[in-house]
């Protein structure tokens, strides 16, 4: 097999435009496509620099605040928690693991995720 890398992810949300703004604005994503295309809107955005994105989508297969585990990595955990609290993202942590340490909190459809210092 020649796979490389993971390209895009979906993440199955109930309105796109709430969900853009707490990407976009709150988790600090580039918006990298938002595009009509009949019967549906590409609404992409991706983490500053990075070659994997997401695909905030109504999905008639997928249930809004069905993902779960998918691992932001970041540089400053401390800072960025403490900027998620601020802009009222419930957060737990972090607390240390044996790999590093880490934070969870949800988007508002409760999609989850963690936050990972490793």
């Amino acid at each position: 097999m020649a796979i490389t890398q993971i390209r895009t992810l979906t993440v199955p949300v109930s309105d796109q435009d709430q969900a853009k703004d707490f990407y976009v604005e709150t988790l600090g994503f580039d918006l990298v496509a938002d595009n009509t295309m009949e019967p549906m809107r590409w609404l992409e955005v991706a983490p500053k620099g990075a070659t994997t994105s997401v695909v905030l989508g109504l999905h008639p297969d997928m249930t809004p605040g069905s993902q779960r585990g998918v691992l932001l990595v970041t540089s400053d955990i401390d800072t960025d928690c403490k900027r998620l609290r601020q802009a009222g993202v419930e957060l737990d942590g972090p607390v240390e693991q044996p790999w590093g340490r880490q934070a969870t909190f949800s988007d508002p459809d409760g999609n989850a995720f963690v936050l990972s210092a490793i």
